[in-house]
């Protein structure tokens, strides 16, 4: 019976009254990945280096997979039926499992960091397997292909956790290559043809609102991360200042996404004829980026709220403005593919950026903090108003 696929369809029906509204199980499952993604940050403030750099930003891509993938069988199978809830509660449980070994993924737990992202992404694609053979034969053929792809990738995994740590980062970037290769190439298979993005039948609504809470996510952590630092300093006016900063550049970050960008791809995602290509680009690979400019910017409030004044270290200057850099350029580029052409109001924040980079080292982190905090209020302000160059539907 198991391997003649279940006999109810669990599917979500299509154009039902709140057939797209994300439901509580979803919100429940998120949390691990509040977890997660809290974990990639302080692994990262723990080790400001390039090599911290790498580790933390391959550890974020494989945490943002397991979720984008999730997302995609949620978007398409119901989470209020039992099974698919069993499904999620299980993964919540490895992903638990997955958050807790990333401080030390390049060490001692490798093997069972891998182990648990195996287990979520493969048992997953073969749970599909289960649920749609008899009742969806397009999608029940798009995950044989995502599944022999996930297994390719899974002795990767495996084989980086049984490797030495040194060794570690070839195995993994090897197998996150797979992962991240397998979506753009429509999983070609030898014997199965390839998926494509028409085939990828999905609710635009869900999927969009699926992306946005996850933004929502880690700027909830970096507003943790803020204030848990602040709430063990001494208050005075200078580490207030500093508070007050950080609060302003989270708030900052929200409406750069939330004003003009959010709405707009809701809007593309539920008119266009081909929701799997714009989920494909805007929302699997885009996204990543806008989470990594965030988490690298929650490194940066906690080094400023703990020295906001004296000598800014060279780790401050490449947190603050790289990673403001690296949210502006993924929200440039989410609004690029959403528009057609970039806002001018991102491309001069990513000019101004530049600038500041070159009078950084000059500054005090409380003053380098307030100008990275100040372009991302330019920003929003600009294409909130609107320019000739830069209208206010982008």
């Amino acid at each position: 019976m198991v391997f003649s696929g279940a006999i109810r369809d669990y599917s979500r029906k299509k154009n039902a009254k709140d057939s797209s509204k994300v439901d509580f199980v979803e919100l429940f499952f998120d949390l691990v990945f509040v977890f997660a993604i809290t974990q990639i940050s302080h692994l990262l403030l723990h080790d400001l280096t390039l090599k911290g750099l790498v580790e933390s930003a391959l550890l974020l891509a494989a945490v943002w997979w397991v979720w984008v993938y999730t997302t995609w069988v949620t978007n398409w199978m119901d989470p209020s039926k039992p099974p698919i809830r069993a499904m999620l509660f299980v993964l919540m449980l490895a992903g638990l499992v997955l958050s807790t070994s990333i401080p030390t993924a390049f060490g001692e737990r490798g093997l069972i960091f891998a182990i648990a992202f195996v287990f979520m992404q493969l048992g997953r694609s073969l749970f599909m397997l289960w649920a749609v053979r008899r009742h969806n034969q397009s999608n029940f053929r798009n995950f044989l292909r995502i599944s022999i792809w996930l297994a390719i990738s899974g002795m990767f995994w495996i084989a980086g956790g049984l490797a030495d740590p040194e060794h570690r980062i070839f195995f993994w970037g090897l197998a996150l290559a797979v992962e991240l290769g397998g979506p753009a190439l429509g999983f070609r298979t030898p014997g199965l043809g390839s998926s494509t993005t028409a085939d990828w039948d999905i609710d635009g609504d869900h999927m969009a609102e699926r992306a946005a809470l996850f933004i929502i996510i880690a700027l909830g952590e970096s507003i943790l991360v803020s204030g848990a630092t602040f709430a063990e300093q001494h208050w005075n006016l200078i580490s207030f200042s500093a508070f007050l900063t950080t609060f302003t550049a989270s708030v900052a970050m929200w409406l750069v996404y939330f004003n003009v960008g959010q709405s707009a791809a809701h809007h593309k995602i539920t008119a266009t004829d081909d929701p799997g290509r714009v989920a494909r680009i805007a929302y699997t690979y885009i996204h990543v980026l806008l989470v990594a400019g965030i988490i690298v910017v929650a490194v940066s409030d906690e080094l400023i709220l703990a020295h906001p004044s004296g000598h800014i270290e060279t780790a401050t200057i490449w947190t603050s403005i790289g990673g403001t850099a690296l949210y502006l350029l993924g929200n440039l580029l989410f609004k690029f593919y959403i528009a057609g052409r970039p806002p001018l109001s991102h491309m001069v924040g990513l000019g101004l950026c530049a600038v500041l980079a070159c009078f950084a080292s000059h500054m005090s982190p409380l003053m380098l903090g307030l100008l990275t905090s100040l372009i991302l209020i330019i920003v929003t302000i600009w294409e909130l108003k609107g320019r000739p160059n830069d209208q206010h539907h982008v």
